[in-house]
């Protein structure tokens, strides 16, 4: 019974296999090279995605700030894949661009990056770039960009939003307000390392040599230290200097004035109510007087 059992199970077997519709097969075989592909493509994205981030492993090393051109930024920036952020710099360097706040930005910009660089928290993840506008022309086009310095943050997913450029006007480019907002960005937070600085305790040293050998030479007759005019005209500068602004530029590190790259025009007043330039400043201290 069991012997006749089995063949009886093999004939069934076959009579499936016979019925098997034809059309499936093609579109097995399609599904099958389809799986293949996107094996490959996936593969072939993390192969890029691993050449990109050791290129720019190897130029940070080198600088901690690299320039680019078109082509790089094209590259590296707005084409996927991506798994890094990127800080990068619109700026106008060249001598004949005559950009003082190009300048003076470039320096916070580089004390930032310096921090980021040489920190024992730095990783692939975040990445400091510049370009000059002589250098990438067409990448200001591109962004509809008519004014240098400005600081863009490029996510490594989707577009940059509106919270992706840094408002320099209003809060000016130290690097401190740089870093703040980074970590707004991109939850990377870097401590600044400013490099040693020793005008302020220079100048420090000197006013107090100043005011201990006036107090020697006069020490028979101090009543000048009782003069109620003196001491009305030491307020009145202070009062002046805080009216103008001066702290607010202390605090807030703005450009002096800002001159756009395009028409070379100069611009003295800030166009905002919730900003200032330090050349207001001096205007101001100036007509108070």
């Amino acid at each position: 019974m069991g012997a006749r059992a089995a063949p009886s199970r093999r004939r069934q077997a076959g009579r499936r296999l016979r019925y098997l519709p034809t059309g499936s097969f093609p579109f097995l075989l399609l599904l099958l090279l389809l799986c293949i592909q996107l094996g490959g493509g996936q593969k072939k994205k993390e192969n890029l995605l691993a050449e990109k981030v050791e290129q720019l492993m190897e130029w940070s090393s080198r600088r901690s700030i690299f320039r680019m051109n078109g082509d790089k930024f094209r590259k590296f920036i707005k084409a996927p894949p991506r798994n890094y952020s990127m800080i990068v710099m619109f700026t106008a360097l060249q001598p004949q661009r005559q950009c003082s706040v190009c300048r003076q930005a470039n320096e916070e910009y580089q004390i930032l990056a310096n921090s980021w660089r040489y920190s024992s928290a730095f990783c692939n993840k975040l990445f400091f770039s510049m370009v000059d506008y002589d250098e990438g022309t067409d990448v200001f086009q591109q962004l509809n960009m008519n004014s240098a310095p400005t600081f863009m943050h490029f996510p490594p997913k989707g577009r940059p939003k509106r919270a992706d450029t840094f408002d320099l006007q209003r809060i000016g480019f130290a690097a401190e307000q740089l870093a703040k907002w980074i970590a707004d960005r991109t939850d990377v937070h870097i401590r600044v390392f400013r490099p040693p600085n020793y005008s302020g305790t220079i100048a420090l040293a000197l006013l107090v040599s100043l005011v201990g050998g006036l107090l020697y030479l006069r020490r028979n007759n101090l009543e000048f230290i009782y003069n109620k005019t003196g001491w009305a005209m030491v307020s009145l500068c202070i009062v002046f200097a805080m009216t103008s602004g001066q702290m607010w530029n202390h605090i807030r590190g703005p450009p002096y004035a800002h001159k756009n790259p395009h028409n070379g025009q100069v611009s003295y007043i800030h166009g905002s109510s919730q900003a200032q330039f330090v050349a207001e400043s001096h205007i101001i201290l100036v007509l108070t007087f």
